[in-house]
């Protein structure tokens, strides 16, 4: 059993939370503290009801997890919001969020583990945020078609193509999550094949104007690979059991 705060202390220099900007909403760290020990440790990429009363399920006393329970910013402790708070509080199960200083982690981060997941080398980064690059690049030798095929295998779902699947991918991109709307910044970075989650609309025929390949996986599971990632280092760390909790979205 460890205690919570050495928990908290131990990711928020590993991820280094207090260096890495995000969205204000993000807020990132412990965001629901319990009575301050832990035997096992829940993963999941949502802190949804449905994921909070999973967790509480299976007797996790700490849920990590990509997006917090603030992403819509301040707003009443009422209705669902109330819930899962006092759920959470009465099962005394703490809160742990992390978003971009895990999907950028070297190691841990989405984008990493999704990249060593299709075998793909990272030569590279790109697509600077205040001073963070988001994406990681590299070259693997395959069509688009070929990759795609292989990306599916991954995710364990349908992949929506851009592209002529025939063609050669030349320098691969990853960003995870929604990530499709920078289609122009990707393209001056030198990225001829671009994987992410989503996209809105327009992304798509803007891609196919600009001779960009796109790789939309889906939201969710592309970013499933870093808390799993932080599941394990935890187990690992800590002698602790870990669990993933799997809650799709579909998106």
């Amino acid at each position: 059993m460890a205690t919570l705060d050495e928990i908290v202390s131990f990711l928020d220099e590993e991820l280094k939370i207090a260096e890495i900007p995000d969205y204000p909403g993000a807020q990132n760290g412990l965001q629901l503290q319990n009575g301050g020990e832990v035997d096992k440790v829940a993963v999941a990429v949502d802190a949804s009801l449905p994921v909070i009363q999973k967790a509480i399920a299976a007797d996790a006393d700490l849920l990590i997890v990509h997006h917090g329970m603030f992403w819509q910013g301040v707003r009443p402790l009422t209705g669902a919001f109330y819930q899962k708070i006092k759920e959470a509080m009465d099962a005394d199960l703490a809160i742990y969020s992390v978003h971009l200083p895990l999907d950028i982690h070297e190691s841990l981060g989405n984008n990493s583990r999704l990249a060593e997941a299709l075998g793909m080398k990272v030569t590279g980064t790109f697509m600077d945020w205040k001073g963070f690059d988001l994406g990681v690049s590299g070259e693997m030798g395959l069509t688009l078609g070929e990759l795609k095929r292989k990306l599916a295998k991954v995710l364990e779902g349908p992949v929506l193509s851009c592209g002529d699947e025939s063609f050669p991918t030349g320098t691969i991109g990853i960003i995870t999550g929604g990530a499709g709307s920078e289609v122009e910044q990707v393209a001056k970075a030198g990225i001829q094949t671009f994987i992410t989650g989503e996209g809105p609309h327009w992304s798509h025929p803007l891609a196919e104007e600009m001779g960009v390949n796109f790789l939309y996986g889906g939201h969710y599971s592309t970013e499933t690979f870093g808390v799993r990632a932080l599941g394990e280092l935890l187990k690992g760390h800590y002698q602790l059991d870990s669990e993933f909790i799997h809650h799709p979205t579909g998106l």
